[in-house]
């Protein structure tokens, strides 16, 4: 269980008692990526839900505000810095990986992190006083299956924390949590089973993009799945 509290210590700002592991115990710790994200995602509805009881947008923003705080806008950050590397694609890979290295944020990190949260807004919005509001709980689950896909599959453009990953990723993570993933599927909404492939456009989009997997690509990618997960389950409601 050392692993998963080092997942829960990375990802969140949750009071956690302090854990005393190596390297390699923290690059293990990504194999419970989705389970942290699964605490993330009950915290996240509980909130809305309670501020919904006095009306959609306050607990749209609730759930919201509870989603930045508890991940300490780590994913957001990541957000910023893909957005501005973005910016300087047209100038070539070598200058894109030095925006991407900049720790400044750039006027199109700053406009992706706001398009970002009014568009979690506003689909919380219309989820949050939905019948399928429960299903918010497996969002950031499912979202955080996405290190793991990226970890395997590209290569790390640093020998930083993307490269920590590299190496622990067993075939068997994979196909666990997403055997899960289908479960969930099958028992919320089948709007979930859009996570592996937005999971897998990401992926393609940073490897023709950059080549590779960094930290801020792990933490855009979560960022974007969630809200393509938001959009699909909003699809889902008005089908159903």
């Amino acid at each position: 269980m050392k692993e998963l509290l080092l997942a829960l210590q990375f990802l969140t700002r949750l009071p956690l008692p302090a854990v005393q592991a190596d390297a390699g115990a923290f690059g293990r710790s990504i194999r419970w990526f989705p389970a942290a994200g699964l605490v993330i995602g009950i915290l996240v509805a509980v909130t809305g839900w309670i501020g919904a009881q006095l009306d959609p947008w306050v607990g749209a923003l609730a759930a919201l505000v509870t989603w930045v705080a508890i991940t300490g806008a780590l994913h957001l950050d990541g957000l910023g810095d893909l957005a501005d590397s973005g910016g300087a694609i047209h100038k070539g890979p070598e200058r894109l990986r030095e925006v991407l290295a900049d720790p400044h944020v750039g006027s199109f990190g700053v406009t992706a992190i706001g398009v970002q949260l009014i568009a979690k807004l506003v689909l919380l919005h219309v989820l949050i006083a939905s019948p399928i509001a429960w299903t918010l709980v497996f969002v950031p689950a499912a979202a955080r299956l996405g290190p793991l896909v990226w970890s395997w599959w590209l290569p790390p453009l640093y020998e930083g924390l993307a490269s920590r990953f590299r190496n622990v990723i067993r075939p068997g993570d994979l196909i666990a949590w997403l055997i899960l993933l289908g479960f969930a599927g099958a028992l919320a909404t089948p709007a979930l089973f859009a996570a592996p492939v937005l999971i897998a456009g990401w992926g393609w989009r940073l490897r023709t993009m950059l080549g590779g997997i960094s930290g801020d690509g792990h933490g855009a990618g979560i960022e974007l799945v969630e809200t393509g997960l938001l959009v699909f389950l909003l699809i889902a409601l008005r089908i159903g």
